[in-house]
């Protein structure tokens, strides 16, 4: 019986080792004259397993991980064995089903429903999948339906602001232009962040897609995906899938026989963090340095070489064509409060199983740490998760209860940002981690406003002057008035929130800077 085998291609499974697997997969089929197929896929996000090796046997889809190359024979031994259909296998690495994987299976996957099922090249994959569906029902509607639906599923921006995206995309459609762009921001800096590389590697289209009616929506042209340099794997995949996406008439002239043209570019970043702010990005997509803008203007009226602009990050434009794909009711289903619809958790650090996790808002801190990581990787306890990248808060025990909702983490002074969790046992120095946020702002600032550009370089010396003790006092009430000059003072999220996670660590965790007992309230 002829199976199909499907060995992950993305970052995270190259780096463990799935090309090697691939490899003495082809050649162990070659030597047993079979003529199984070998599908290159993307990761379902499970890393704790990578690499993966699914298997698509008569109805069921098995799994086995992590494997290694040593693992493959054996492997085809067990498959060779095995009545059609059959879900069970009698191997150590077998997992059973694919989709019925715990970790998948608690999950509420739209915007990630189709990475890693088959080839993300794949065009005919793709819309044997629904994808493109969403496109073609925008290119049906007029420029402000497609607006409403957006508007009307209460998307918000995930790339770390949170800002009601159909609002973004309403100014742009409502200021005059005759040039106008959308672009995206896939330069994913913050720590412990992954989803939007993922998508990119796993599921171009759907970022693609997204764009596209992003484009119709607004009345833009242009596009650009101003991706991360480090990226090198999402780089060729996009380049070749924007390639295929205009030749199938998807992106370029007429997209989908309408009278509506959209062209889509790659563009690689600056190498700096700072690129990650929007107005630097845009600043640096037009070949200057990446340095903040003073808003207003903001970029949806005065843009991209001054024109009206949709900057949107990876995930939220992917999220775009899945409402218009099921509607914008099916999207609003997920999800609490003003927080709709499903969050890409990003699960890192010291944690035993990390990966992708997608879920409707709501869901506590304390469950999906706790429930999909199962724990440290040292077996240590947990001491602090830190949430929303570098410039996000360190959370002590007593606020790991808390809903993964933007109210309800701007209400203990933490964000949920691009959705980047960093676990840490009980053998972390919170003084040396507030020292680094300092110090990474000190390194990453673009310099152009005092606060930030000389407030984070005294932050360093501050806080170092605490640890040695040398007039601990006053260097308190320094360190605490420097933080607020530079949260009130800055020009942008950089400086303004790098107050966050100092601050949380000397309420939190007091005794690591030699204070009282840490106040956990």
């Amino acid at each position: 019986m002829n199976m199909r085998f499907f060995v992950p291609q993305d970052t995270t499974a190259l780096a463990l080792g799935s090309n090697s697997v691939a490899s003495m997969l082809a050649g162990e089929l070659k030597e047993r004259g079979l003529n199984d197929e070998i599908i290159r896929n993307g990761s379902r996000g499970m890393f704790w397993l990578e690499p993966l090796l699914e298997v698509e046997y008569g109805d069921s889809r098995l799994a086995f991980g992590p494997v290694t190359p040593s693992d493959v024979s054996s492997i085809l031994d067990c498959l060779s064995s095995l009545e059609k259909n059959t879900k069970s296998a009698n191997h150590p690495l077998h997992l059973g089903e694919v989709d019925e994987i715990d970790y998948l299976a608690r999950q509420q996957r739209l915007t990630f429903s189709r990475a890693g099922v088959g080839d993300p090249l794949c065009i005919k994959n793709y819309q044997n999948l629904a994808g493109f569906t969403g496109l073609a029902r925008a290119v049906k509607l007029e420029s402000q339906e497609v607006v409403d639906q957006l508007k009307d599923s209460g998307l918000r921006g995930r790339g770390g602001a949170a800002f009601p995206a159909g609002i973004k995309w309403q100014t742009v459609l409502d200021t005059p232009g005759e040039q106008k762009y959308i672009v995206c921001n896939a330069d994913e800096g913050d720590s412990g962040t992954f989803a939007d590389r993922l998508l990119m590697e796993a599921d171009p289209y759907q970022l693609i897609e997204g764009m596209a009616i992003a484009g119709l929506a607004v009345g833009a042209n242009q596009g650009y995906i101003y991706l991360r340099s480090e990226y090198p794997v999402a780089h060729k995949i996009l380049n070749q899938a924007i390639e295929r996406a205009t030749e199938a008439g998807f992106l370029g002239e007429n997209i989908c026989n309408s009278s509506s043209d959209f062209f889509l570019e790659v563009r690689l970043g600056a190498g700096a963090y700072i690129c990650g702010e929007e107005t630097s990005l845009l600043e640096s997509l037009e070949g200057k340095r990446g340095m903040v803008r003073a808003k207003p203007p903001l970029p949806a009226i005065e843009g991209l070489f001054g024109k009206p602009t949709v900057v949107n990050n990876v995930l939220t434009l992917g999220a775009a064509a899945s409402i218009l794909e099921q509607g914008s009711e099916t999207y609003k289903d997920f999800g609490m409060g003003r927080s709709r619809g499903t969050l890409a958790v990003q699960l890192a650090g010291n944690v035993k199983r990390g990966g992708v996790i997608e879920l409707a808002f709501g869901v506590t801190l304390r469950e999906v740490v706790e429930g999909f990581g199962d724990g440290t990787y040292s077996g240590r306890p947990i001491r602090a998760i830190q949430m929303g990248g570098p410039l996000g808060a360190f959370l002590p025990e007593s606020q790991w209860d808390t809903p993964l909702d933007y109210e309800a983490f701007a209400a203990i002074k933490a964000m949920i940002g691009h959705g980047g969790i960093v676990v840490f046992d009980d053998t972390v120095d919170m003084a040396a981690q507030a020292r680094f946020a300092m110090e990474f702002c000190a390194v990453e600032s673009c310099g152009k406003c005092t606060p930030c550009r000389i407030g984070a370089t005294r932050g360093v010396e501050v806080i170092d002057r605490i640890v040695k003790n040398q007039d601990r006092d006053n260097n308190l009430i320094l360190l605490t008035d420097l933080c607020d000059t530079m949260e009130l003072g800055s020009l942008c999220a950089m400086g303004g929130m790098t107050p966050f996670p100092v601050r949380s660590a000397l309420t939190y965790f007091a005794e690591d800077f030699g204070g009282e007992s840490p106040r956990e309230n």
